[in-house]
């Protein structure tokens, strides 16, 4: 939640580490988002500076262009204006994301989901990776670990949702401690 009160050029290090956790590594995606902060390669940074800080992130190049790709959309008169975008109810929104490669290339639900979590925009949003999805199938709440489509998304999630209040569990709670429980860590 703090992080919405920072100014967008946060927001959208928030985007990008979102962006580089899909099918990789979480620490991975956090180092090199201290490193695309620490050089400024987050909002000036051509390519190559951005690549770099990139190193150890999978799909590294095309990661590089969905971040430079955002960057020149989200920015006007010089600056990432991002926040303006992310208002309204997060299911809304998050769908919105998903839909916009214009704006928010590289995101789908789950990495949509992931965003709008850890800027404190949706707390009533899973993310639905493998790690979620083998244990919604361990406890009954699913018969089978689905190829996620929206509407697939959407209706899991609506799954998880009553089986987490069933439970007496937050959504976002029940989600991290399956998270932490299969990878052995919280990165954030």
């Amino acid at each position: 939640k703090k992080v919405w009160k920072q100014p967008d050029e946060k927001i959208f290090s928030e985007m990008c580490y979102c962006i580089m956790t899909a099918n990789g590594s979480a620490k991975a995606a956090l180092k090199a988002q201290r490193l695309l902060e620490k050089t400024g390669a987050l909002t000036k940074g051509g390519k190559k500076e951005i690549l770099k800080c990139l190193a150890g992130v999978r799909f590294k190049n095309n990661k590089t262009r969905y971040i430079l790709h955002d960057r020149e959309n989200l920015t006007e008169n010089g600056r990432i204006r991002l926040k303006r975008l992310l208002n309204g109810d997060p299911i809304f929104v998050r769908a919105q994301i998903a839909k916009d490669q214009e704006c928010f290339k590289g995101l789908n639900f789950k990495e949509a989901s992931h965003f709008l979590r850890n800027i404190g925009k949706g707390d009533n949003l899973a993310i639905l990776d493998r790690h979620i999805l083998r244990n919604l199938k361990r406890y009954g709440v699913i018969d089978d670990i689905p190829k996620l489509t929206p509407k697939k998304y959407v209706e899991i999630e609506a799954r998880m949702r009553m089986f987490a209040k069933k439970i007496g569990i937050p959504l976002a709670d029940l989600d991290l401690l399956w998270w932490s429980e299969e990878t052995g860590e919280i990165a954030k």
